[in-house]
């Protein structure tokens, strides 16, 4: 990812010619202008007021005032996510910079390349315990690619170019731009492109060619290899690249919560998702392979289980952009650092050259595979409380959108149901908060992402408990008319957790009920509170009842839909491999096998 500035937008004078004289203020806002930006998502305060002015003045720049910054933060997120873009979020000092700090940190886990613009106490003032006085370049230092603090008005646009920079080349990532009030609104000249250093930031995109050779020999001499797609895969728009490799090799594939999409499900070659609610065939591909092609993966907990057990007899090749990332959890064979999309070109290249001396055969491999995908095919059991399945309620969306749909999920058991009950054939349509987990994503990550894409279709896919930490911003859509879709999968309960406490708790579900869909008493009424917003808002408690109100809320393109879907509590998440064990169940897996039964 590059910069890339819009041939749209008026140029400044050339060098050599008077330069403008503009506030910091002004500055912030042409700098913007002039990288390209058409959306910005933000909530105004008075550190950040001084850009707040010109920026009602800018005719390049839909600025979209959101309810509360955490909104804000996921909405930048959310489209980056969908479109590939830089998102930006703009908010105040203190509290207001604080707010955004979830965002930030979860755009940090999942590599979400995005820009935060902060207004700052005046520089005469830090560190007096001003009003609205907070650290955010301190507080954000471990969660960011970089922050930079501005006290200098003739620092601005350097300062900007650099954070859109850092976010959108290399590992992409979240960058934060901390500007004093005194900075915002002295006036100095204005000369763009500006100048600035990056001392030591040098992303390394060209793979080593040894490298790459060596991978290729480990592939053709596989007997047992699988192709460990991360969410780097997406970053890097690899995903075309990544089909010619797989379908080159013939190995199978599977793709991580993050990069759900990376690789479409109907090919015949992937086996699904991996992790603690991977489908059978891609945990076992993972446990049982003697090569791990890592593309972009970071070998999180979610996914080897017990690290010191996971694939114990694979070699593996480990590429990502990032070499920390490499041999941080499992000691690299083949280590490669590189952007993906150019490594999976060259990849594919050097394997056709090692299999011309070998004989690539690994059609024993696949007949085992293909038994556990007979013995083990995703399904769920119908909930014997006489209220609807979820995951017939997510499939149907799935299913009755399609996969030019864009689906955004909370974080908890809908999450893992919508990543495995929706098939997705296409990537940056799935987006979710992978690594932190963070509850209230939804529906400003739908948000955003139909402001980045506003002929699709975008579905908010929330649970009740995430639901009600930023469903605020359902304000924000109906007044700036982003008709996003929400299905809120409703169990009136922290649903996940109380998974685990069913589990492993001898289910004793401490303080897990919500309250908001079972029995006479709704708090609050979903329904209600969604009108109250100006929202096509819609209750369904019956599966016959489903595919009428799905259907409704794909026709409605004036307003948000909110539909309330009454769901069992007592649903599952399966399979789940527990938390700190080994991968190798399938004898855990056969004594659930129930739970992994189809039900017509």
């Amino acid at each position: 990812m590059s910069l890339d500035t819009a041939a749209a937008v008026p140029r400044p004078p050339a060098r050599g010619a008077s330069a403008p004289v503009l506030t910091g203020a002004a500055a912030v806002v042409r700098s913007l202008e002039l990288l390209g930006v058409t959306d910005v998502f933000g909530l105004p305060g008075g550190a950040i007021l001084p850009v707040y002015d010109p920026l009602m003045d800018s005719t390049e720049l839909r600025h979209i005032l959101v309810r509360h910054e955490q909104g804000a933060g996921h909405a930048a997120e959310g489209y980056a996510s969908a479109s590939g873009k830089i998102g930006v979020a703009i908010a105040t000092s203190g509290p207001g910079a604080t707010n955004l700090v979830t965002a930030i940190a979860d755009a940090y886990m999942d590599s979400v390349p995005m820009v935060a613009i902060t207004g700052q106490v005046f520089s005469t003032l830090m560190g007096t315990d001003a009003f609205q006085e907070a650290d955010i370049v301190g507080i954000t230092m471990p969660v960011t690619k970089h922050s930079f603090l501005v006290k200098d008005a003739a620092e601005i646009p350097g300062a900007i170019a650099a954070a859109f920079e850092i976010a959108g080349t290399g590992r992409p990532g979240p960058v934060l731009v901390d500007i004093t009030k005194d900075a915002q609104q002295a006036e100095v000249p204005f000369v763009w492109p500006p100048r600035y250093d990056l001392p030591g930031y040098r992303p390394v995109t060209k793979a080593h060619g040894k490298q790459i050779q060596a991978a290729a020999q480990l592939l053709a001499n596989a007997k047992k290899p699988v192709l460990y797609v991360g969410g780097g895969v997406i970053r890097a728009g690899a995903s075309a690249e990544l089909l010619t490799l797989a379908e080159t090799t013939g190995a199978p594939v599977v793709t991580t919560l993050m990069a759900r999409g990376a690789f479409p499900d109907s090919h015949p070659q992937h086996l699904g998702m991996p992790g603690m609610h991977g489908t059978v065939p891609a945990v076992l591909a993972l446990q049982e392979a003697d090569l791990l092609v890592a593309l972009g993966a970071r070998f999180d907990d979610r996914v080897t289980g017990k690290a010191a057990l996971f694939a114990p007899n694979a070699q593996v090749v480990h590429v990502d952009i990032d070499p920390a990332e490499i041999s941080k959890i499992r000691t690299a064979d083949v280590p490669i650092v590189g952007d993906l999309l150019d490594v999976l070109v060259d990849l594919d290249a050097a394997y056709r050259g090692a299999a011309e001396d070998v004989t690539p055969d690994i059609s024993e491999w696949w007949s085992y595979l293909d038994g556990l995908r007979d013995e083990f095919p995703l399904g769920y059991t119908q909930p014997s409380d006489g209220l609807m399945s979820p995951q017939y309620v997510i499939s149907r969306i799935g299913e009755l959108t399609g996969p030019e749909g864009i689906y955004a999920a909370g974080v908890g058991q809908h999450q893992m149901w919508a990543a495995q009950f929706i098939k997705y054939e296409r990537p940056n349509s799935w987006l979710n908060s992978g690594g932190a987990g963070t509850m209230g994503y939804s529906v400003p990550a739908a948000m955003g992402a139909k402001v980045a894409e506003p002929d699709r279709q975008v579905w908010a896919i929330d649970g009740d408990g995430c639901f009600q930490m930023t469903n605020q911003e359902l304000a924000t859509c109906v007044i700036n008319n982003i008709p996003i879709k929400v299905a809120i999968i409703n169990n009136s309960s922290l649903g996940m957790v109380r998974q685990w406490q069913t589990l492993f708790y001898d289910g004793r579900h401490s303080n897990t009920d919500l309250n908001t869909g079972h029995g006479t008493i709704r708090i609050p009424d979903f329904v209600k509170l969604a009108e109250a917003y100006g929202c096509l808002a819609i209750r369904v408690e019956k599966e016959e009842d489903v595919d009428a109100a799905i259907q409704t809320a794909l026709a409605t393109n004036d307003r948000p839909v909110v539909i309330d879907f009454v769901v069992s509590a007592d649903a599952m998440v399966w399979p789940m491999v527990p938390q700190g064990v080994s991968n190798s169940y399938v004898q855990y897996a056969r004594d659930h096998a129930p739970s992994f039964d189809q039900e017509d």
